[in-house]
């Protein structure tokens, strides 16, 4: 009979209350068996004594004869299967049947153990009787010796060999053949014991809770909570659909400038830091990479995105943009509405099978999606008409407008805070499912086109935003392309910036428009809020893999504390 060696990469993690080990390729092992809750080292770590507990282990591994490092071992002949795969070659497997021509690892915790093999949301169940192992060659003692060093954390690899003539337990071949209980459990049935690849020196915490402490332990925190792994490998698929989606009608994908002299995009404050090279020079962290990407679309690639950081000036938080000539802004909002539409499919497809820790997506994302006019709503709501804004006044009759409704004014109540803020307290509320805000101020759009909207008679952006439940996900705009028109936008936009911390004008920028810019339509994606909406996640620190850049700079403070994660 032929024999297939599984090998597992990386090494098994113990982790769940069940048992011990067992191999697949990339497969993460949740284990530990039941009388570790009977040692010293448990007792110490039950009432606080992490540092005992942690001596008392690094001690008892230390005298026990364990490689407890070992390199992994590089067999070429040694093949690889995934938990998926092993469920769907053997899911034949009739009760009580083994398959006796295939082997695997397992590992236990006395004369029969059962154990759990969980990678990407896929279990396997592992038995391991002594009576099969013993014709490996391990002894019982080197049985028993191994399972009370076993902890929940510890890593142990797929392939072990006992050599002749030495207790010492070193690395390389583990197996266990393929078995369908008599209950129907599809499982591994051990025929090796395994090796350590490396000891979890902490008691591995069965639950994590405490906000702080899963933030400080954020690797902790992806291998206690399913749903935090589960969010961060939809996220992934998020991204990974959203490049191709771009891809497969023939965007390149392209990267910018992450800091220069200028933040460029539209009215924020930006993030300031010098370089050693020119320190007389401020340098900024750009608030988006429009301007650069559009300096593309200049050089003639006609359509180009980017992900990258978005205008919070935070390094993980991920943005997405594309450019394209010739693309109007009707045509972006059915763009739009096929990728998200695509988006909640999928995520709800996963969710029902491999992630099935997050909630099922029950936002309707059936297009065509709701439209909100800017000036009409508002006014509509307010039961007052909006002043021409156009006259200098503007912004005096907007703060009486403020005053008659009793709606606090923003800080430094400049003319496009002023409409931004009658925007979130009128309209955005009312956007739970997708919906559209259309026709804004131009002021509130500086890099977008404007036109006179033949309903308003008002001067308005060729800008379309989309809300989903009250927040901004999608901004779309045909952009500016006149550097005239740009020019006198830039000067608007240094009139309205609350101080001189804000961007200035991009003369680099609007000499590149004098080469002539086709007409472009721009998209940008908040990928992160995106993933928040069909993950149902609510805290945006969830859904990045090391929360956000205070959570980043915070941990600094507490490296080094001993501070208990149970």
């Amino acid at each position: 009979m032929s024999s297939l060696h599984l090998c597992l990469r990386p090494p098994l993690r113990l982790l769940s209350s069940r048992t011990a080990a067992a191999t697949a390729s990339y497969c993460r092992f949740y284990a530990v068996a039941r009388v570790l809750e009977k040692t010293e080292a448990f007792a110490n770590h039950k009432t606080g004594n992490a540092a005992e507990s942690m001596r008392t282990r690094t001690e008892t591994l230390l005298s026990s004869g364990l490689e407890l490092y070992p390199r992994f071992p590089q067999d070429k002949q040694v093949r690889s299967m995934s938990c998926r795969g092993f469920l769907e070659i053997y899911e034949s497997l009739a009760p009580g049947e083994t398959e006796e021509e295939v082997e695997m690892s397992l590992q236990g915790s006395s004369g029969l153990a059962f154990i759990d093999i969980v990678q990407d949301g896929q279990l396997v169940q592992g038995v391991c009787v002594y009576g099969r192992i013993e014709q490996s060659g391990a002894s019982k003692v080197q049985f028993r010796d191994l399972l009370r060093q076993i902890r929940r954390g510890d890593n142990y690899s797929a392939v072990r060999v006992i050599p002749p003539k030495d207790t010492r337990l070193t690395s390389t071949g583990i197996k266990g053949k393929p078995h369908r209980t008599e209950r129907g459990q599809l499982s591994l049935m051990a025929t090796q014991l395994p090796s350590m690849q490396s000891p979890c020196l902490h008691e591995f915490p069965t639950e994590l809770q405490n906000q702080e402490a899963r933030v400080r332990n954020r690797h902790l925190d992806l291998q206690v909570n399913p749903r935090a792994a589960h969010t961060l490998r939809l996220r992934s698929k998020i991204v990974t659909i959203i490049r191709s989606f771009l891809e497969r009608r023939g965007y390149t994908e392209m990267q910018t400038p992450i800091l220069a002299n200028s933040a460029g995009g539209a009215i924020a404050r930006a993030f300031e830091t010098s370089a050693f090279e020119f320190p007389e020079r401020h340098i900024r962290l750009r608030t988006a990479p429009e301007l650069w990407l559009k300096r593309l679309v200049l050089g003639g690639f006609e359509k180009i995105f980017e992900l990258g950081i978005d205008k919070t000036h935070n390094p993980e938080f991920t943005t997405c943009e594309f450019y394209a000539v010739y693309l109007s802004l009707q045509g972006l909002i059915d763009r739009t509405e096929r990728l998200l539409s695509k988006l909640s499919q999928v995520t709800n497809d996963l969710i029902c099978g491999p992630l099935d820790s997050l909630p099922v997506c029950e936002i309707d994302f059936a297009a065509p999606f709701r439209r909100l006019d800017f000036f009409q709503e508002i006014e509509s709501a307010m039961k007052l008409e909006l002043p021409d804004l156009t006259r200098p006044d503007a912004e005096a009759e907007l703060i009486t407008i403020y005053e008659q409704l009793n709606i606090r004014l923003p800080n430094a109540p400049t003319l496009p805070r002023l409409l931004d803020r009658l925007s979130a307290e009128f309209l955005e509320p009312l956007c739970q499912n997708p919906t559209w805000i259309v026709n804004h101020p131009e002021c509130l759009a500086p890099l977008s086109k404007s036109y006179i909207d033949p309903r308003t008679q008002r001067r308005v952006s060729a800008r379309a935003e989309l809300f989903i439940k009250g927040k901004e996900v999608v901004n779309t705009y045909e952009e500016e392309n006149s550097p005239f028109e740009q020019r006198r936008k830039f000067q608007d936009q240094v009139k309205y910036r609350a101080d001189d911390s804000e961007t200035d004008i991009d003369e680099n920028y609007l000499q590149a428009l004098e080469w002539g810019l086709p007409p472009t339509g721009g998209w940008g994606c908040g990928v992160d809020r995106l993933v928040m909406l069909l993950s149902g996640t609510d805290r945006i620190n969830d859904v990045l893999p090391f929360g956000n850049l205070r959570n980043v700079v915070s941990r600094s403070v507490t490296e080094g504390k001993n501070l208990s994660i149970l």
